[in-house]
């Protein structure tokens, strides 16, 4: 948490070890005071915020050897002045054109344009072809190939890039209900629990995108939904036991026991210990078991989010200068900086980056594949993905943690820290007052309009968590904000759950 100077419009970046980061300078308030706070209700509490490339845009909490402030600190202010400049370009005369050159100018123009309708009708016939714009199914995206509704999610493989079997089941809610995509009411459907098994449970956490080894389980749950909204085993096939998970079940109209599938992929969320109250150093290295620090040459760059043992969630924006996976550690189960200094760390294999945007910081998320699993322990789990039907919404409490700096371009924390917050509802996030529009669907903002708590420079990639039913589910991860717990600009995190279903591709393909 951060103790800091108050620069309006200045935004801070983690990038790895860059100590020269651009910073605009500050700017003059129109007044001794903060202009009044946007209504809003419930108590509201400022995350990670990262520096701004200009006064116009955030700029991203890229990675430094720093990392992220949560400490409470009483904001003042100083002045800046930015202006823009252009060139105005020079005015000059085009050369006199010869009359004698018009009609030969005139027929080449005639032929450019019938050579160029010829080629656009190749291009559309072709496209038409291959069924782009006369597809009555399901169109395959990365084949550019048309496949029927009653091929897709039927255990047989038609796209070549095998889309139409990919993302063929998936959990719903805080309680895993088991969904599987029915290419007969082309609706996502409950699964009926009847002749269920471990072997077609492992199956489906495969399909969704998690290894066999993670498999913790499935268990039923009383189902009060009508006998057509289920998927239920078909009787032909139970006696095959090579048959797929999706060619098993079928699109239901009974379901005898009358209950459903709820199925845990992965043992997650859950922690040991406890904080302080009113505290901001972590003491027990239970607490937050998902929290690591990501390295570079011994120094802590960004922090990250165990979310299975082969991968760690992070922000785009840490890994987008340094891409390269091997110069990267991923250090687990530790609360200090000074014991990374002498572990073992893991080494990374993968680095896969969303379509990140560093000019409005868009699709800020990544995600790093190690070389080999992390040893699950008391100290070392995985944190929750939320599952589909999962809303989070204002002023809800929630947790972020890291050793992020603990002020504004302050020195980064020895000891990990944690703070409180509150989600902010997007509208009031996107006042003209806080951030005027710039935050977006990929976005998700959490913190304390009134300034004073607040994620810093170094805890970028982070998580920002919070608990439903016993366990912890990821939010966000850290990604930019104005300042360091400044009034009126909160931290801005990555909206995990908008990236679920890119997070999931990504665990099938590598």
């Amino acid at each position: 948490m951060n103790n800091n100077t108050m620069y309006a419009n200045a935004s801070h970046v983690n990038h790895g070890f860059q100590h020269e980061e651009r910073r605009p300078p500050p700017y003059a308030p129109s007044s001794g005071l903060y202009p009044a706070l946007p209504q809003y209700h419930g108590h509201q509490n400022v995350a990670s915020q990262y520096q701004i490339a200009s006064p116009s845009y955030p700029s991203e909490r890229y990675p430094t050897a720093q990392t992220q402030n949560l400490h409470h600190y009483t904001p003042q202010t100083a002045s800046v002045n930015t202006h823009h400049t252009t060139t105005p370009a020079s005015h000059y005369s085009s050369p006199p054109v010869h009359k004698g050159s018009k009609k030969k100018t005139c027929t080449c123009i005639t032929i450019a344009i019938i050579t160029l309708l010829i080629i656009a009708g190749v291009i559309a016939a072709l496209l038409w072809y291959f069924g782009v714009f006369s597809c009555n199914g399901r169109q395959c995206k990365a084949d550019n190939i048309c496949v029927s509704h009653s091929q897709w999610c039927d255990g047989v493989q038609d796209c070549p890039s095998g889309e139409d079997e990919a993302q063929c089941f998936r959990l719903y809610g805080s309680n895993f209900l088991l969904q599987k995509y029915s290419n007969e009411s082309r609706n996502w459907e409950l699964v009926c629990s009847d002749g269920w098994n471990d072997e077609l449970a492992k199956q489906a956490c495969e399909q969704i995108g998690y290894p066999r080894n993670t498999y913790a389980g499935y268990s039923v749950i009383s189902s009060r939904a009508s006998s057509n909204s289920v998927m239920v085993m078909a009787d032909s096939l139970s006696s095959n036991p090579n048959i797929t998970t999706q060619s098993f079940l079928t699109k239901g109209t009974t379901c005898a026991s009358n209950t459903l599938v709820t199925l845990k992929c992965i043992d997650c969320g859950k922690n040991i210990g406890s904080r302080i109250v009113g505290g901001t150093t972590v003491t027990s290295k239970g607490v937050w078991p998902w929290q690591v620090s990501l390295q570079i040459s011994r120094n802590h760059v960004c922090g990250g989010s165990i979310i299975t043992p082969y991968w760690i969630l992070t922000a785009a924006h840490c890994v987008e200068k340094y891409s390269n996976p091997r110069q990267w550690t991923v250090f687990a189960g530790y609360l200090t900086q000074s014991e990374m200094k002498y572990a073992t760390g893991n080494s990374v294999s993968q680095i896969v980056k969303n379509n990140f945007d560093s000019t409005t910081n868009e699709n800020d998320v990544a995600l790093m594949k190690l070389n080999s699993p992390l040893r699950m322990t008391s100290n070392v789990r995985p944190v929750c993905l939320p599952n589909v039907g999962m809303y989070f919404s204002a002023p809800r409490n929630c947790y972020i943690t890291g050793w992020g700096a603990l002020s504004f371009q302050g020195s980064g924390s020895e000891t990990l820290q944690e703070a409180k917050i509150q989600l902010i509802d997007r509208t009031t996030c996107n006042n003209y007052q806080v951030y005027n529009g710039l935050i977006t669907n990929t976005m998700i903002c959490a913190g304390k309009l009134a300034g004073g708590v607040d994620s810093c420079q170094g805890d970028s990639g982070g998580p920002l968590v919070t608990q439903e039913n016993s366990l912890w589910w990821l939010v966000g991860d850290t990604s930019w904000g104005e300042g360091c717990a400044f009034r009126n600009k909160p931290g801005v995190y990555g909206n995990v759950t908008y990236f679920l279903d890119w997070i999931y591709q990504q665990m099938q393909k590598y």
